[in-house]
This record gives structure tokens, C-alpha cells and sequence, in this order.
């Protein structure tokens, strides 16, 4: 009689540490991969380089459909807040199928495109390895939030077919998001921009060249990508004018567009949580698979 039980007993110990095991244990195809932008070496603008190592983090999602979505954290250009506008919107993408690709752009200290070059070469690496990692070239995205959501809104409105004859292959990618999401963003530079994001974006006397190149209200075309708005009225930090001023400029030209005024929730939504937060989650999903970038069924399921 023990000798059969002691077989079964420690079968029995395996099968729960395995089933344990099984639930801690994380897949590596979708474990997140760090990659560097630049190799070291990052362009400044004047044909100079220097030694700073900006980066991105895929994050994979379980079940994918095909969309990426580049995610540019805010903090008002001095800082990021790579946690619940990084990682933390990675993680609610792959929860919807879709690849989160959160990018860790340097800091501009007064020059402009540094942040810029940042942003359109992540693009430009999710396009190139698209296929690899199993991505749609036509469902790449850019999400950001504060001077995340203006630094996302440049890539849009600033983007680019990419360099043919350069050496460097993914350079010769377009840059070009296919769709954006802009929460609580920074879009003007001009008399409402945010005094913060401006003076760490552009120094503390920009040229008005540039004061007019980074308001993105100003930038608009027709091949501006679609996008998706969302904004609180009580935001004291960035008021909703950004946001109202750059829908106009997309209505005016044409591009499917939503805004999604909130009716409270402040700068950061009350601090990343709750029905503002969730309104803007659920209604930006809603209107990704409305514009076909995800599949219906992707709205409401999660892992």
C-alpha cells in the first residue's frame, strides 16, 4: 500500500509545481526587448552626433492582430514618466493584441528636433521589423501623452518618406504613423503652449521659425494621419484649447478625426485611474477598430 502512495504523492507535487510554474513563467517571444535607436551614436541636427543611447521597448502582445503602437511618455520635456505613460499603455495595448513599443527619447535642452529624431526613428525600426515581429507596416501607431502627446503629433505632422539614398536602411523607411492618439497633449508652442514644455523643447528665446514649426495646430495637411483626441475641461496644466485647436486644423483639412472632451479629471486623469481614464482607454479602442486598424473583437476582450 506506501509503495503505490509515494509514487502518487510526488506525481501529484510535479503536476502543481508545473502548473505553478506554468503561470509565472512568461513566454520569451514575448517578454520585452530592449533595443537602442541609435547604436550610441544619435544625430543632433547640424550633422553632428553624440554619445546619448535612446531607446525603445517592444512589448509583444500574447494574441497579436498586426497594430503597433509607439508610445511617447510626458514630462513636460525635462523628464519622462515612463511608468503609466509607458510600460503601464504597453501593457493595456497587448491586453487589445496590439504590439506597445515604449519610447525612451532623449531630452531636448533647448534643441527642438533632438526628440523629434527620436520619435520618427522609432517609426521608421517598427516598419523595418515589422515582419519580424509581426507587424502590419499599414497598423503603426503613436500614442503620447502631455509633451509626449505634442512630441507624437510632431511625428505626424512632420514625418516623412524617408532618405532613398542613405546607407542606413531603416532610414530610407517612411516615418509616417498610420494612425494617432493624443491624451491630454501639448499640440502649440504659440501664446497657449505650455510654458514648461516650451522652454525645455526650444531654449528660452526660440526663433519664430521654430515657435511656428512646433505648433503643431499650424502643421496640419491632408496627409496628416487620423486621430484620436482626448482631454479633460478642468486641465489647468495643459488646457483643452491644444487639443480643440489641433481637431479644427483636422477637420478643416479633412482627417478622420474624434475628440473626447472629459468633463473632469484634470491634467493625468486622476492620476492614471478611474471612469476619465477608462473613458479614453475604451472609446479610443472603439474608434481604432472603427477606422479598421484593430478588429472589433479586440475592443472589449483582454487576456
Amino acid at each position: 500500500m506506501k509503495k503505490r502512495l509515494v509514487p502518487r504523492a510526488i506525481s501529484a507535487f510535479q503536476a502543481l509545481l508545473l502548473s505553478t510554474l506554468s503561470v509565472f513563467a512568461q513566454d520569451p517571444a514575448t517578454k520585452p526587448e530592449l533595443l537602442s535607436l541609435w547604436d550610441g551614436q544619435a544625430p543632433v541636427g547640424d550633422g553632428t552626433f553624440q554619445s546619448e543611447n535612446p531607446q525603445i521597448t517592444l512589448y509583444r502582445a500574447d494574441r497579436p492582430n498586426g497594430a503597433a503602437v509607439v508610445i511617447c511618455p510626458g514630462g513636460g520635456y525635462g523628464g519622462l514618466v515612463m511608468g503609466a505613460e509607458g510600460s503601464g499603455i504597453a501593457q493595456w495595448l497587448n491586453q487589445h493584441g496590439i504590439a506597445g513599443v515604449v519610447l525612451k527619447y532623449r531630452l531636448p535642452r533647448g534643441n527642438s528636433m533632438v526628440p523629434l529624431f527620436d520619435a520618427q526613428r522609432a517609426v521608421r525600426m517598427v516598419r523595418f521589423r515589422a515582419e519580424e515581429w509581426g507587424i502590419d507596416r499599414a497598423r503603426i501607431g503613436i500614442i503620447g501623452f502631455s509633451a509626449g502627446g505634442h512630441l507624437a503629433a510632431s511625428t505626424g505632422t512632420q514625418s516623412d518618406r524617408g532618405n532613398e539614398k542613405s546607407g542606413d536602411a531603416i532610414e530610407r523607411i517612411s516615418s509616417r504613423p498610420d494612425f494617432m492618439i493624443l491624451v491630454y497633449p501639448v499640440i502649440s508652442m504659440g501664446e497657449k503652449g505650455h510654458p514648461g514644455s516650451r522652454k525645455n523643447l526650444m531654449g528660452p528665446a526660440p526663433a519664430p521659425e521654430v515657435v511656428e514649426r512646433f505648433s503643431n495646430e499650424k502643421q496640419v495637411t491632408a496627409q496628416t494621419p487620423p486621430t484620436f483626441l482626448a482631454h479633460a475641461l478642468d486641465d489647468k496644466v495643459v488646457i483643452p484649447e491644444h487639443s480643440r485647436m489641433f481637431f479644427a486644423a483636422l477637420q478643416t483639412n479633412k482627417v478622420p478625426a474624434k475628440y473626447l472632451e472629459l468633463p473632469q479629471g484634470g491634467h493625468g486623469l486622476n492620476g492614471y485611474k478611474g471612469p476619465m481614464w477608462d473613458a479614453w482607454q475604451n472609446q479610443s479602442l472603439e474608434w481604432l477598430a472603427g477606422q479598421k486598424f484593430i478588429p472589433k473583437e479586440d475592443v472589449v476582450r483582454s487576456k
